[in-house]
């Protein structure tokens, strides 16, 4: 039974302990070395470390058009998790298959794995591409890396179905992601002189008092109708670390913020306000007591959301694929609105509940496998 090719498989691919701080290199292959076994045209792309790799693989003849299955290869840490059985090892308990990235997003790359047989049948009516990446966790790094060498290609896929765990139910936007660290450079001296000097903990407080007064803009520039919840683009101050002692004026500080844009425009008006901020009022009067002083921002990720559309072909034929007729909006972050960058259509749709994933004894259900399975089964007959 296919359930049982796919079973095995997602064992495989459990074994693998892809941590996003270790390789992913063995994992990639092993999938390589399947998808060639079909007639794919295989595309291991590593990147300037040597250690990790994106997947590229068509199956059918190349021309606009044609699908993308979607999903990464690594998983986030069992650090400090108390798990009933081996992360690494594929346990089955009760109709359920358990292991580190068993529903984030193993399951599906093991169900694209195990219906390569149906999928090469569905190529002969248009291309199916599989699109499996690295350090989707920190980043979307090497989704990052995929999408600017697909945007220079003549041949353009179509749609995009990217299967991080949603109980396979159908959603047709997210949120995007951008963290930023920002450091700060003051003046050390002492506090009884507070003019003397530069405070980078004040100049960092100040930073954070503008965030959030656009936090609030935030909440005016809030579309009507949106679907996300919350409706508006969230800004979060994540940690704030400076000074010495008491009586020292503090001559550094260290900000961690981040944003949740619903929509690329927002994502710009913050970074934009901010800049405009830094550069035409903390800075000059930084430097007017110490020239030396400074404002330096570090983006650690900056990722874009999907965006809900209207017209989005790749949740119409996942709704054909399934038989629903509603999409949501999640707030987790995916590779999706990456994709749809490149002027695709894109749906989140995959085995698996998001309950479940970064938890120990992460698992997902064999119902859940099936459903997926039946899925992708039912792209060689889809009339879209």
């Amino acid at each position: 039974m296919r359930i049982d090719t796919t079973r095995a498989i997602l064992s495989d691919l459990i074994a693998y302990p892809t941590i996003s701080t270790d390789s992913n290199l063995p994992i990639i292959h092993y999938i390589a070395d399947r998808l060639e076994t079909v007639g794919a045209a295989v595309e291991v792309m590593v990147d300037e470390s040597g250690h990790k790799a994106n997947l590229f693989a068509t199956l059918g003849a190349p021309r606009d058009g044609g699908l993308v299955l979607s999903g990464h290869s690594d998983v986030v840490p069992v650090t400090d998790q108390d798990w009933t059985s081996d992360p690494f090892t594929m346990t089955e308990r009760d109709g359920k298959l358990y292991g580190r990235g068993a529903c984030d997003m193993k399951g599906f790359i093991a169900a694209c794995l195990g219906s390569l047989d149906l999928l090469a049948e569905a190529a002969k009516t248009r291309p199916i591409h599989f699109a499996f990446t690295h350090d989707e966790e920190v980043g979307c790094l090497g989704a990052q890396e995929l999408v600017k060498l697909l945007a220079k290609r003549p041949v353009k896929p179509g749609l995009c179905i990217i299967g991080e765990p949603t109980s396979m139910q159908v959603f047709d936007g997210n949120k995007g992601c951008c963290e930023y660290t920002v450091r700060f450079e003051g003046l050390p001296g002492h506090s009884s002189a507070p003019e003397k000097g530069v405070n980078a903990v004040e100049y960092a407080v100040r930073y954070i008092n503008r965030l959030f007064e656009l936090r609030a803009e935030l909440v005016k520039r809030c579309p009507e109708g949106s679907r996300f919840d919350p409706p508006q683009t969230t800004l979060n101050v994540g940690a704030l670390k400076g000074g010495t002692s008491h009586n020292v004026i503090a001559p550094r500080a260290e900000l961690a913020w981040e944003m949740r844009p619903i929509n690329a425009a927002d994502m710009e008006f913050v970074k934009g306000e901010i800049a405009s901020y830094v550069e035409d009022t903390l800075l000059p009067e930084m430097r007017a007591i110490a020239p030396e002083a400074g404002i330096a921002t570090e983006t650690i990720g900056e990722v874009v959301g999907l965006e809900p559309m209207d017209d989005n072909a790749a949740r119409d034929l996942v709704f054909a694929l399934t038989g629903q007729n509603h999409a949501g909006c999640v707030a987790f972050n995916t590779e999706a609105g990456l994709f749809q960058s490149l002027g695709m259509d894109a749906v989140i749709c995959g085995p698996g509940s998001i309950e479940q994933a970064h938890k120990a004894d992460e698992f997902v259900s064999l119902e859940q496998m099936d459903q997926a399975l039946t899925m992708l089964g039912r792209l060689a007959s889809a009339r879209t």
